[in-house]
């Protein structure tokens, strides 16, 4: 059982996007770093546990090191590596990276080139190799296995080094490809299209969830590519799916208006992969676009809404 908590007031509204929120828990200070979309801007807020002390900052769309009001943000996400964490924005020009806080830009990266106006659409996956500290940040690799714009990437988020895959990406037609990552990246299975864009898609112990337009959830076996469960989970079309990382949780949001908690295992009997339901959270007249958990376990997650001033909270009782 969830219940509702304080919002957190941001800046200025969610931009209508899928997965139009990132988290990042920062547990030694007691600290919630939260961003959200809203144009060529990022409202990114730095929230105590209990929510009452928070600190704002905005960072704008730039091309170049130079501000570019134009160019829309399309996402904003954490990259936890295993030596830095880094703030990465993508826009319709190019790939900005920013220390945790946001602070200061450590590496930009053009994608609207004349050579490739259409950078942003072409599928294409760069691969960064980034060092521990300092801005020697370069291209190691570009994975070229879509033909359509990418919608969602995700690793593997659980403790578990043995996964023969550990990243998938998806893109609008609804292909998903699953990947070996090191110093060369493998391709281990293609999926084909399953009737519809698929647009988000988490990665935990093994196991894919994948949220498509048609309101469904399949759960795929990273291993293998293959289908074990079909969740008709949603009315309507899925704009975000979260995991904790420690618990397996699997959060789901949808343009119906609900939110759901679901929790994923595999039978070590027949070692299929199971789905139970666990919660379920209506929020009405908010067009929800993104919607994650707040901590490894899943004891709290956050949601917000197009055109929505506030990060709207629910925490386990």
């Amino acid at each position: 059982m969830y219940k509702r908590e304080k919002s957190i007031q941001i800046k200025s509204s969610a931009s209508a996007l899928y997965n139009n929120l990132s988290i990042l828990p920062i547990t030694d200070k007691n600290l919630t770093y939260f961003a959200v979309i809203h144009g060529s801007v990022v409202n990114m807020v730095s929230a105590s546990t209990d929510g009452l002390n928070l600190s704002h900052r905005q960072l704008q769309s730039k091309e170049g090191g130079m501000v570019h009001g134009t160019s829309l943000i399309i996402q904003a996400s954490w990259c936890v590596l295993p030596s830095r964490i880094l703030l990465v924005l993508a826009s319709q020009k190019g790939i900005q990276m920013y220390e945790s806080d946001g602070s200061i830009m450590v590496y930009w990266h053009a994608v609207d080139t004349p050579e490739m106006p259409t950078g942003i659409s072409t599928g294409s996956i760069l691969v960064f190799n980034v060092p521990p500290k300092g801005t020697n940040i370069t291209v190691s690799e570009v994975l070229e296995q879509h033909r359509d714009p990418i919608t969602d990437i995700a690793c593997d988020c659980s403790e578990n080094k043995e996964c023969v895959a550990d990243l998938v990406t998806a893109d609008d037609s609804g292909v998903l490809c699953i990947w070996k990552s090191g110093k060369d990246f493998k391709l281990m299975h293609k999926i084909a299209a399953y009737g519809g864009p698929c647009s988000s898609v988490k990665m935990w112990s093994g196991t894919i969830a994948a949220g498509y337009g048609s309101g469904q959830i399949l759960i795929y076996d990273a291993a293998t590519g293959t289908v074990h469960v079909e969740v008709n989970g949603h009315a309507r079309w899925i704009c975000a799916l979260d995991m904790a990382s420690e618990s397996g949780k699997l959060l789901s949001g949808a343009e119906d208006s609900f939110l759901r908690i679901w929790r994923i295992y595999r039978n070590s009997e027949s070692n299929t992969i199971e789905v139970e339901h666990e919660h379920t959270e209506c929020i009405t007249d908010i067009q929800i676009c993104g919607a994650k958990f707040c901590d490894p376990e899943g004891n709290a997650f956050a949601v917000t809404g197009y055109d929505l001033s506030e990060i709207i909270r629910y925490v386990r009782v």
